[in-house]
């Protein structure tokens, strides 16, 4: 029997072992998607417990703290902090099999230095320990990224956000890990939400443009690319409940923008058509400045009204759409390639029954001189576990060129969320290590060592132009 997650964790042959420890463990972590506050990283905030690290905002732990039947005062309410840990533990004691179990002990391991598993009879023992070490200053937000080998964060952005904690960060010569922006459009979509006429106000007087038809709507939000571009942002991601598309004309468009600034409804249809005029512009200013696209899809959010009006978005009650990508955003694709404004796209879907199709679509547009050009992006949110992780990988494998994939993302919210890559990592050396052991790929270590490198970082680095050398 193998001792509980020690050093070869996940690692089952004796080529995984070395790929990990010889290749990947120490390869810095590129965070290229996350979502934590660059107002936190500035301020370097502290923690005083190890409730306020692990729970602040985490609904991974959320989740599974419901589905123990814990009341919301000890998740996100008012419940002492100590309490609302205990009501944690003693749910994490079922998660067997769930990455949270791991990804726990791995935070523990890595910035506690408890090896133990944390148990209903431990609990109030390592709680007190880390508490009395999160009051060191080695564990500040920014040393906590520092202490993860981290090299870059791009944090996730509104295009009216003016990024003055960026210009903060950047201008600090103390902290030389990047905090970047990265745009995130995804209120300038939402015609139908209720503070569109509101937000569309806002867009107006920071860009200096008044919003009032889909020329000065365009105009705007060049003008706020440019500013992000200005601050270094080389990111764009939306997130999408589905993928699809349907061509629209610059007048249906202007139209339908038109409607939704006077305060009319448009129905679900005519907001995929605002949808898909707007992806086709912004994928074409995203070429012309060197940004990758990042399309997130696939999730039915805000799905339990009773927490969402407690809680609010970000609350954990969110799920798997039945239809997150579909075959029709190979015609955006194919629209925007034909005049030469494909940007790089990362595509990713929420609903695992999708990997296929994205793997063949990306297929189709490949090349222009870059590796790599449309990547299937990693195994994310409620895939980001050990099967989904193979799902995904495999499949890339066997429709693409997994050597050019770029990798694992964060998509956390929380300082100590880092060792995500180390556990991506492990899985990576160990599927690999397992083709080499069967005979499916030579057991050559300057090709197998590049390629866990390359898409454990370097592929990464390369594929979105970051320049790691300014600072």
């Amino acid at each position: 029997m193998k001792p509980f997650m020690d050093a070869d964790f996940l690692l089952s042959t004796d080529t995984a072992k070395k790929l990990y420890h010889e290749y990947a463990k120490n390869t810095p972590v590129l965070d290229y998607h996350c979502h934590l506050e660059p107002k936190e990283i500035a301020e370097d905030i502290t923690f005083e417990t190890l409730t306020q690290l692990w729970l602040g905002g985490d609904h991974y732990k959320w989740r599974i703290m419901r589905s123990n039947g814990v009341s919301e005062e000890y998740i996100t309410g008012d419940a002492p902090d100590e309490e609302k840990f205990h009501a944690f533990v003693q749910a994490l004691q079922k998660a067997v099999g769930n990455p949270m179990y791991h990804w726990c002990h791995l935070e523990l391991q890595r910035y506690f230095d408890v090896y133990e598993p944390l148990t209903e009879e431990n609990w109030k023992e390592v709680y007190e320990h880390c508490n009395k070490k999160l009051k060191d200053v080695s564990m500040s937000a920014r040393n906590l990224i520092r202490k993860s080998n981290v090299t870059m964060v791009c944090t996730t952005d509104d295009p009216v956000d003016d990024l003055h904690f960026h210009e903060k960060i950047w201008a600090d010569p103390t902290f030389t890990v990047q905090v970047l922006p990265a745009w995130r459009p995804d209120k300038a979509f939402a015609l139908n939400s209720e503070g569109f006429c509101a937000y569309m106000d806002r867009l107006s007087q920071v860009s200096g443009v008044k919003v009032c038809d889909w020329k000065s709507y365009q105009e705007a939000m060049k003008a706020r690319l440019d500013y992000f571009v200005e601050h270094r942002c080389l990111v764009t991601d939306h997130g999408l409940d589905v993928a699809d598309y349907i061509p629209t004309t610059d007048e249906e468009a202007d139209a339908l923008l038109k409607r939704a600034l006077k305060g009319e409804a448009v129905t679900e249809g005519e907001m995929l058509a605002f949808t898909s005029a707007a992806l086709k512009f912004l994928g074409k200013e995203y070429k012309k400045r060197n940004m990758v696209m990042q399309l997130h899809c696939g999730a039915r959010r805000e799905n339990n009204r009773r927490i969402f009006e407690k809680v609010g978005p970000n609350g954990g009650i969110d799920c798997i759409s039945e239809s997150g990508f579909t075959v029709r955003m190979a015609d955006l694709l194919n629209e925007l390639d034909q005049e030469g404004a494909l940007p790089k796209t990362i595509l990713y879907s929420l609903n695992p029954n999708d990997d296929a199709i994205i793997g063949t679509m990306i297929g189709c547009f490949q090349g222009d001189g870059v590796h790599g050009k449309i990547q299937h992006g990693a195994a994310w949110w409620f895939n980001d576990h050990k099967p989904g992780m193979i799902k995904q990988m495999t499949s890339l494998a066997s429709l693409g060129l997994l050597g050019n994939f770029v990798g694992m993302l964060t998509d956390s919210r929380s300082f100590v969320s880092y060792p995500r890559h180390e556990y991506f990592r492990r899985i990576l050396c160990d599927l690999i290590g397992g083709w080499v052991e069967n005979g499916e790929f030579p057991n050559d270590d300057r090709l197998l060592g590049s390629l866990i490198k390359d898409i454990s970082y370097n592929n990464a680095v390369r594929y979105f132009g970051f320049d790691l050398e300014t600072r």
